[in-house]
C-alpha cells in the first residue's frame, strides 16, 4: 500500500472540522462474552474528500478509528485516501447488527442509504457476539434486513460485506456462527465478500491501543494494508 499523500492544509482544515475526533478509552469490548457499557456516537464523520467515488462505510469503533491517535489513521480513511474515495463513516462504537442499535437516534443503514454512495463497505458483527446465543434469532433477522434493505434501497451500489472483525486470538463459538450468517447475507445479495478479517490482528498485541481492545495506529496501518490487499484483489 502507497503511503497515502499528504493533505492540503486547506483539505485537512475542511476535514477535521468535520470528523468527530476520537479519543479517550471508549471499549465496545470487555472479556469475551460480556460487553462493557458504552456511549455511541452517533455523529457521521467523513474522511477527506477525494476525486473518485463516494464510499459509505457501516461499521463499529474498529471502523470508526477508536483507539487511533486521530481519525487520519483509522484503516478506512487511509483506504480512502488511497483510492481517491470521499469517504462517508458514520460508524458508532459499540454498535452491532443488534447491539445498540435503538440508542442512535438515525439508523447507520438510514445514514448509509441517504449518502447515495457507490460504495458501501459492511463491517459489522463483533458486538453482537455479546448477545449470543440469547439473541440469535434476532442477530440473523437483522443482517438479513440490513443487507437486503441496502441492496433494494442502492441497486446501483456495490456492496462489499468484510468478515466480521475480532479482538482477541481465543475465539468463543458464536464469532464464526456470526460470520456464517454474515457470509451467507452477503450472497443473498450479490455483495463481494472478503473473508479473513477476524485474524489480521492475531498475535500481534503490540498492534493494540492502550485500552487492550481497539488497534492503535500501527494496528489501523495493519487492517488498511490488508483491506487494501484484498480491495485490489476484487478490482479496485
Amino acid at each position: 500500500m502507497r503511503t497515502p499523500r499528504r493533505l492540503t492544509r486547506t483539505v485537512l482544515a475542511l476535514w477535521v472540522g468535520s470528523v468527530a475526533v476520537v479519543v479517550g478509552l471508549v471499549a465496545v469490548i470487555g472479556s469475551v462474552g460480556r460487553a462493557v457499557p458504552t456511549e455511541p456516537i452517533p455523529a457521521a464523520t467523513a474522511g477527506p474528500p477525494g476525486g473518485g467515488p463516494v464510499v459509505a462505510f457501516y461499521g463499529d469503533s474498529y471502523t470508526l478509528g477508536t483507539g487511533a491517535s486521530s481519525p487520519e489513521h483509522r484503516w478506512s480513511t487511509l483506504v480512502s485516501v488511497e483510492h481517491g474515495w470521499t469517504e462517508v463513516n458514520p460508524s458508532v462504537n459499540g454498535l452491532g447488527f443488534v447491539n445498540h442499535r435503538a440508542d442512535v437516534p438515525t439508523d447507520l443503514v438510514d445514514q448509509v442509504i441517504d449518502a447515495r454512495p457507490d460504495i458501501v463497505i459492511v463491517t459489522m458483527g463483533l458486538n453482537d457476539n455479546f448477545s449470543m446465543p440469547a439473541r440469535a434469532d434476532r442477530i440473523r433477522s437483522a443482517i438479513t434486513a440490513d443487507f437486503t434493505r441496502i441492496s433494494a434501497a442502492l441497486p446501483a451500489a456495490r456492496v462489499i460485506v468484510v468478515e466480521p472483525f475480532w479482538y482477541t486470538d481465543d475465539r468463543p463459538g458464536s464469532v464464526q456462527q456470526i460470520i456464517d450468517w454474515v457470509s451467507a447475507g452477503a450472497t443473498a445479495i450479490d455483495a463481494d465478500y472478503i473473508p479473513g478479517a477476524s485474524h489480521w490482528l492475531d498475535g500481534h498485541p503490540e498492534w493494540k491501543a492502550g485500552d487492550g481492545l481497539h488497534p492503535n495506529d500501527e494496528g489501523y496501518r495493519v487492517l488498511a494494508e490488508r483491506m487494501d490487499e484484498a480491495l485490489r484483489s476484487l478490482g479496485f
